[in-house]
């Protein structure tokens, strides 16, 4: 196997999905489903790849509960944590799943944005192959410079390097332009349809993997329910989603993200990747929750 070591750099998150089983009760109670563990868009990823590679986690946890939990669980997937304890609270997603699995996000980043760029900087010197940024990082005003630093850093030590958006609503409030001069050039690029259209401030996919194609070498969008397309040296490859019953589609897009750039580092084409990729999304979406 091809091993790299790879660094994520991103948001410590605790996830609270929960999904109502009844008709909710303003009032009262609601019986529901419910499920707490470490989240983090970063740190899903970070546990995909660490099944084929070397990987530390980049980020910062506040000293509670949550970031005790959260700090177990990279070691428990033989992620090393690159993570410095700071006095607060770590952060916290809560995801509303519907009947049809979409969810909605209700997000507090906790001690996510006081990362510290001397930290950063530092991980960075260690060796290193890839270095994958979160887009929550590149999103909040008060980590971004942070981000494109270690981006820059990552192009000056000769690594690849990638960023998956994350999120539409930041994007859009801190509009397109923004975003794609705080991340250069990458390596490869993730996002949903919904993300890409934004990003490139376009009507329909197609136009969007045009505009971003001078961004990234390789860009790579998800497709919900219709699979995902990676558009990549001059042809643009598609993947139907796997045919499961969606229960919670929380995780989905990271474990595609993750699937697919382990098996990119590991020397895979193109196409064989989304295939895995899609398989791994597949796995999450079965059950409550962001673990395949």
């Amino acid at each position: 196997m091809n091993q790299k070591r790879v660094l994520v750099l991103g948001d410590a998150m605790l996830d609270v999905v929960v999904r109502a089983l009844e008709p909710v009760h303003v009032t009262s109670d609601t019986k529901s489903a419910v499920r707490i563990g470490r989240g983090g868009s970063a740190a899903n990823i970070a546990v995909e790849l660490a099944l084929d590679h070397h990987v530390a986690f980049l980020g910062v946890v506040g000293d509670d509960a949550a970031g005790e939990v959260f700090l177990a669980d990279l070691r428990a997937a033989d992620v090393v944590p690159f993570v410095k304890v700071l006095s607060g609270a770590t952060g916290v997603v809560v995801s509303f799943v519907n009947d049809d699995g979409q969810r909605a996000m209700l997000t507090d980043r906790g001690v996510n944005p006081r990362l510290e760029v001397q930290a950063v900087l530092a991980a960075l010197e260690e060796p290193f192959d890839h270095l994958h940024v979160s887009g929550y990082s590149l999103l909040d005003s008060r980590t971004r410079a942070i981000a494109t630093e270690a981006l820059g850093a990552a192009r000056l030590r000769g690594a690849t390097t990638s960023v998956d958006v994350c999120s539409v609503g930041p994007l859009r409030q801190i509009g397109a332009p923004r975003f794609l001069k705080a991340i250069g050039r990458v390596s490869i690029l993730f996002a949903n349809e919904e993300e890409a259209r934004a990003l490139a401030e376009a009507k329909n996919l197609q136009r969007a993997l045009t505009v971003l194609r001078p961004y990234a070498h390789e860009v790579v969008v998800t497709l919900g329910a219709e699979g995902a397309v990676v558009a990549c040296d001059g042809e643009t490859v598609h993947k139907p989603s796997r045919d499961v019953l969606v229960v919670d589609t929380t995780g989905a897009g990271d474990a595609a993200t993750g699937a697919y750039l382990s098996k990119r580092l590991s020397g895979r084409s193109s196409h064989q990747s989304l295939e895995l990729a899609m398989s791994r999304a597949a796995k999450v979406v079965r059950k409550l929750g962001s673990r395949a």
